[in-house]
């Protein structure tokens, strides 16, 4: 099935084409009424230029109209064999077809409501019927019906014409395209940058994801640069001060040698407090902090921390190089990169 886009945002169509699958682009004077193009031969030479395949309108109330119409769109420099002439199915309009078609252009026969219409445009040696599938149903018609029953018609009777599924409302309609047989679907970028969205994909997609950063991202690379460290005898004041300096909530507590011995959190000082009351302000972080602090080398990969923080539920971990904390890895620093819950 051809694979058609329904625009005349030039913006919109440059980025559609960037995913190179774009068979062609379809427009209309209400297009580019609505994108605020004023001059109409203009916006059609430069969309010839960027797409495969362009189709667009040949005005006018009678056959010789749009025929003389198609001739001069032509001459402006378009490609005959890349340019596709919409012409609406009405007597005049199917007297211009087969005009057209005996001169070797290419038309598309559309606003098409029912099997007689179609047929009228098949006979005229149409390359596509256009049906407006959306603004049918809009009027309570079966245009799913009529797009099947067009497909089944130029298959029994083999006809070298293309079914176009128009007027696409929703990501639906292109499944119910491509289950019709339709030969051709033109929609809208709003509804085509849907197409490849799943929520389930995305699930899937962001596991993987977050399964690679976990196996190949090193602990050092996530930390921040602040590294609050203080002496086992610094008072508790002085580790809160450095504590909010960092912006973290926790301090490294080292040996006057700066080997790692201790931990002080938030967590400790509400421990302490409850403990032994005012005497906190007078206290060192050698008697309030937790020792033996849980401790990850700073080449470890972010899977062995997310391990740590999940089976000892604590909020930080310290960062070490050869044995002295070189930073803090805080449980939000994972939860940042959904590496965590």
């Amino acid at each position: 099935m051809e694979f058609f886009l329904d625009s005349a945002n030039l913006a919109e169509i440059e980025e559609a084409l960037k995913l190179g699958i774009i068979d062609g682009v379809t427009t209309t004077p209400t297009f580019m009424h609505k994108n605020g193009i004023t001059d109409i031969d203009g916006a059609i030479i430069k969309l010839s230029k960027m797409v495969p395949v362009l189709m667009i309108e040949a005005l006018g109330e009678t056959s010789e109209q749009i025929v003389a119409e198609a001739h001069r769109l032509l001459d402006l420099g378009l490609d005959k064999k890349k340019t596709v002439f919409k012409i609406p199915v009405n007597l005049e309009g199917v007297k211009a077809c087969k005009k057209l078609h005996t001169e070797g252009f290419l038309v598309n026969l559309h606003l098409v409501y029912n099997i007689q219409q179609a047929y009228m445009a098949l006979t005229a040696g149409a390359n596509y019927v256009c049906v407006l599938v959306g603004r049918m149903q809009d009027q309570g018609h079966d245009a799913l019906g009529l797009v099947k029953q067009i497909v089944d018609i130029i298959k029994e009777y083999k006809y070298d014409c293309k079914v176009m599924f128009s007027s696409v409302r929703y990501p639906e309609h292109v499944k119910d395209a491509l289950m019709l047989g339709a030969h051709n679907i033109t929609l809208p970028w709003s509804i085509m940058k849907k197409l490849a969205d799943n929520h389930l994909t995305k699930l899937g997609t962001d596991q993987f994801f977050q399964h690679t950063r976990l196996m190949t991202i090193q602990v050092k690379s996530v930390i921040s640069d602040s590294n609050p460290v203080v002496d086992i005898d610094c008072k508790v004041i002085d580790a809160l001060l450095k504590m909010t300096d960092s912006g973290m909530g926790a301090v490294s507590v080292v040996t006057k040698s700066g080997k790692l011995t201790g931990i002080f959190t938030d967590g400790d000082l509400r421990r302490q407090m409850r403990k032994i009351g005012e005497r906190i302000h007078s206290a060192s972080v050698g008697e309030c902090m937790t020792v033996n602090p849980i401790s990850i080398e700073g080449d470890s990969f972010l899977q062995k921390a997310a391990d740590i923080f999940n089976a000892n539920q604590v909020d930080n971990i310290i960062v070490t190089e050869n044995g002295l904390p070189i930073g803090m890895l805080d449980i939000q620093d994972l939860v940042k990169l959904d590496l965590i819950n």
